[in-house]
């Protein structure tokens, strides 16, 4: 037997909502990452697009010697530069965003749609930027490692050993690591099951877990394939013949830090499009600036009794 709906005695909720405002975010979107790396690296201008590293040829050739307290010779020397030292161009990523004119007119309240539309696109931009600081094939971290500088772990699993030989390589004043989480939650592993939980250290407000006094800095856009990644080491800056990042100062329309968005114009159908662009690049300076651990694996757990 069907029952009577009750009779309402005051104002419902989906009525009264008709006359309220309701407090709207502003768009989210999963994929934006802190980007510790670009905050980590020292970035330098490169004005003509350009960057030309200058090596020393052989400086084993370059000879001195302990003075004696006697009048033998002193050594003649001079120091040779490499004739042909590698130039690194700046490289693009672009897109070209479009708003419908009628779209940004009637609905940007309380946001702007084109000011959205813009900090979402460029937030994509800037995702591609860390990953091609590590992936791209020409520049990027994981395609520039010396050959001396690659090596793997002992059993697969990121131990301690295994950092301590990466520091042997990148000995001179390393700066910090830089891992996917996975891998970072994978060492964490290995030092708690052998008793020497890695400490803490708070960056940029976030805390950083650490290991002989190096960040281990979290990126999503190091691989990880079939369960293994790496693990990077770098030492950064110019002075200390470091990882420097690379980007083009002063651009029409310039945003931020080799950034900048441009007014394309309106077409007939009344969209108006919007250049953004960012040029940046990364060069090491030294070999020895850039260590990799290879094979680590993510996937090895451990029973605590």
């Amino acid at each position: 037997m069907a029952t009577e709906p009750l009779a309402t005695t005051a104002l419902g909720d989906a009525a009264a909502r008709q006359l309220a405002n309701a407090t709207k975010t502003v768009p989210q979107m999963a994929s934006i990452t802190p980007r510790w790396l670009v905050h980590c690296l020292q970035w330098v201008p490169v004005e003509a697009g350009i960057y030309r590293r200058n090596r020393v040829r052989d400086d084993s050739s370059v000879t001195v010697d302990c003075s004696a307290r006697d009048e033998r010779g002193l050594p003649e020397t001079f120091v040779d530069y490499d004739e042909h030292p590698r130039e690194y161009l700046l490289s693009a990523v672009h897109t070209v965003l479009d708003v419908h004119t009628r779209v940004s007119d009637l609905y940007s309240s309380p946001y702007s749609q084109i000011g959205e539309q813009l900090r979402l696109t460029i937030e994509t931009i800037k995702e591609r930027q860390e990953s091609e600081l590590i992936n791209n094939a020409e520049y990027g971290l994981l395609s520039n490692v010396a050959p001396s500088m690659r090596i793997p772990t002992r059993k697969g699993a990121p131990t301690p050993d295994d950092l301590d030989e990466l520091i042997t390589r990148v000995w001179k004043e390393p700066a910090f690591f830089l891992a996917h989480p996975a891998a970072i939650a994978a060492f964490g592993r290995e030092c708690t099951f052998r008793g020497v939980p890695p400490p803490t250290a708070t960056l940029f407000g976030s805390p950083f877990l650490t290991w002989r006094g190096l960040p281990l800095v979290p990126s999503n856009k190091v691989p990880v394939v079939d369960g293994k990644t790496s693990i990077i080491l770098l030492r950064t800056g110019e002075a200390k013949q470091g990882v420097v990042g690379l980007y083009q100062p002063n651009l029409p329309g310039e945003q931020s830090m080799g950034l900048s968005v441009r007014f394309m114009g309106i077409n007939k159908k009344a969209i108006a499009s919007y250049l953004v662009s960012l040029y940046c690049s990364l060069a090491v300076l030294t070999d020895d600036a850039l260590g990799v651990l290879h094979d680590v694996a993510v996937d090895r757990y451990h029973d605590y009794d």
